[in-house]
């Protein structure tokens, strides 16, 4: 038996496990961004459902926007809701790229410390426990010391609520700034969605690349510090002119009116992407991965964003299904509508026919409501649309008068 290879090879052993970077595993710590400017019922409403079992352990609420392109800074202040105390909460202040460097505008940098101070001030006046500052600021890569240099004048300011910050994937290129940028602060968040606009309709694009999203984390944890993974649950839509070319994102707020020719394309994040990363990092993640901060709560009226159903399902690691079923009404004897309700956790399409029969000659008049279009048969009707419904929504696609009180059969065929 040859000892010396033996000892060789237990030695190699060791040093691999030595240098193998230090996991954990089990369920890990979720929160969501709440990034409204308005505090209506539907915000309020959705921070307490969210808060009772559902698994989201705080939230980040909006408390500030900060342009600072013009000649002098646009700041936007959102009041801290009464309806925080109590909870688990933090703030973030949105700055906007500078065109200049701080160090060179102590003005903007005496700006940005009064704005954390009067966030600060303002939480302890309401009784509000914040458990940090976090500063979203579009830093440009080639100004990453600069920035490194202002965040101990914000933490300061903060004191002694923690100050963290967002970061980008891009910026761990350059090792050297990015390390000093994540010791000035008590903590970063790790921004992977949403990093490169569609170049053009026909381009494949994602908000979040699954396999990107798990090399940054790793690439992430080798700094050594403790940060936290931004993932979406938002869509958008891109639209781009006749030649091709990029003119806009919308998302959530009022709907736009786009010119002739423009074409429009969605960008939805997937609900089955998301709960694999889930899964893949509550099986086994990096040390320094300490949590998940969902951008955004989902809340009642979002056009653009999953339902409360479906972020829970995802945080728990489960894909989100549909559920679409068909639902008749009799609201008068002899009217009777048919409707769609969508049972299940995720937003789903609606069937692209829908069969209605009968029995008798008590068939009057019908009509297709809500782009379905109604085709008489013998006997029977047939439904052809489409369309999608939220969890929980109900929609009507037709309407049916008979002479007498008749009863109806439905046959759905799923797209």
């Amino acid at each position: 038996m040859n000892f010396s290879r033996i000892r060789s090879g237990v030695l190699l052993a060791l040093l691999l496990t030595a240098c193998r970077h230090p996991h954990a595993s089990g369920p890990i710590r979720q929160e969501a961004y709440v990034w409204q400017r308005s505090w209506n019922p539907a915000v309020r409403a959705a921070m307490s459902q969210t808060s009772q079992g559902s698994g989201i352990s705080g939230f980040v609420v909006l408390a500030a926007e900060v342009d600072l392109r013009g000649r002098a800074p646009r700041v936007v202040r959102i009041p801290l809701d009464g309806s925080l105390r109590g909870k688990p909460v933090g703030t973030a202040l949105r700055v906007s790229t500078f065109p200049s460097r701080f160090g060179e505008e102590p003005g903007y940098v005496r700006m940005l410390q009064g704005l954390t101070r009067e966030v600060a001030a303002e939480a302890r006046t309401k009784g509000i426990a914040l458990s940090e500052i976090q500063i979203d600021y579009d830093c440009p890569e080639s100004k990453l010391d600069d920035y490194r240099d202002l965040l101990p004048k914000l933490r300061k300011a903060a004191a002694p609520v923690p100050l963290t910050f967002t970061a980008l994937p891009s910026w761990m290129g350059q090792r050297r700034a990015f390390s000093r940028l994540i010791g000035a602060a008590d903590g970063y968040v790790l921004q992977v969605h949403s990093l490169r606009a569609p170049a053009d309709p026909g381009s494949e694009f994602h908000l979040i690349q699954p396999r990107e999203a798990r090399d940054w984390i790793e690439q992430a944890a080798r700094f050594g510090r403790p940060f936290r993974v931004a993932l979406p649950t938002y869509s958008y839509v891109a639209a781009f002119d006749p030649r091709g070319k990029l003119l806009g994102l919308s998302a959530e707020g009022p709907l736009l009116s786009w010119l002739a020719g423009v074409r429009l394309r969605t960008v939805r994040s997937d609900p089955a992407d998301l709960a694999e990363l889930v899964r893949g990092w509550t099986r086994e993640r990096p040390g320094e991965l300490a949590g998940i901060l969902w951008y955004r709560l989902p809340v009642e009226g979002d056009r653009m964003n999953w339902s409360i159903p479906a972020l829970r399902a995802v945080m728990a690691g489960r894909t989100p299904r549909g559920a679409v079923r068909s639902a008749v009404r009799e609201p008068e004897p002899g009217l009777v509508e048919i409707g769609l309700v969508n049972d299940g956790e995720d937003e789903a399409a609606t069937p692209a026919s829908v069969s209605v029969g009968w029995s008798g000659e008590a068939f009057l008049a019908a009509d297709g409501l809500a782009g379905y279009r109604a085709t008489p048969k013998r006997n029977g009707l047939r439904l052809r649309g489409s369309g999608r419904l939220r969890p929980g929504e109900r929609r009507t696609i037709a309407w049916m008068r008979f002479a007498t009180r008749t009863e109806v059969h439905i046959e759905i065929q799923n797209p």
